[in-house]
């Protein structure tokens, strides 16, 4: 797979600068994260794809049965091929930190992704992502930094559901933070400040902390 196998808009990194792939919600676009990215950490590369599935007009990057069911077989392909092009990102760019954050669908695949590939990605910002299946073990994020963010009272992504995966990502031994509010599946302040934070901490070698 190569780096161009998403429509993304892209950023090369500045001089020991990350690289920092984001990924959109539905019905979002390369376009919705691009310059949020950019704030959190100026001169960091973006990378930022576009869903490449469709759903009445809305981008995606896996397919759906239904809220919160998912197409099972279509989300490994495509965790398969997201990770790919994450792979072929980290290559052009050896030595350089690379961090994932996304929201609601753009952070369920970055999930899976890093589920199913825990060396890809050496921070991950999860904001209210929705996982409904028991992941397996992965004992190779043991150390990696990860937050997630959440509704109480979020009507897509229920709180059982994300205190589940907050206990899962702790169980394999990632350094897990969370930014939790009281209201629905909306993006709060508090939440954007927790992931500066995890973007703009103090960067170690690969395999950190």
């Amino acid at each position: 797979m190569s780096t161009s196998s998403y429509t993304a808009r892209t950023r090369a990194p500045g001089p020991g600068a990350p690289l920092i792939l984001a990924f959109h919600g539905t019905g979002g676009d390369e376009h919705q994260f691009f310059d949020l990215a950019g704030q959190l950490v100026p001169g960091a590369g973006i990378v930022s794809p576009r869903g490449d599935v469709l759903e009445h007009g809305a981008a995606r990057f896996f397919r759906r049965r239904g809220e919160g069911v998912y197409d099972m077989d279509d989300l490994g392909e495509r965790t398969q091929k997201m990770a790919a092009f994450v792979g072929a990102h980290r290559a052009a760019n050896p030595g350089t930190p690379v961090f994932g954050f996304g929201y609601s669908n753009g952070a369920n695949i970055l999930a899976a992704v890093a589920m199913a590939h825990p060396d890809l990605f050496d921070r991950i910002g999860l904001l209210h992502p929705l996982i409904p299946w028991q992941p397996q073990p992965a004992p190779g994020l043991a150390g990696t930094p990860v937050l997630i963010t959440a509704g109480r009272r979020d009507p897509i992504c229920p709180w059982p559901l994300t205190e589940r995966l907050i206990d899962w990502f702790g169980a394999q031994g990632a350094s897990v933070t969370t930014s939790i509010h009281e209201g629905g599946h909306d993006l709060r302040q508090p939440e954007l400040i927790a992931l500066r934070a995890l973007l703009t901490a103090p960067l170690h070698s690969r395999g950190e902390p």
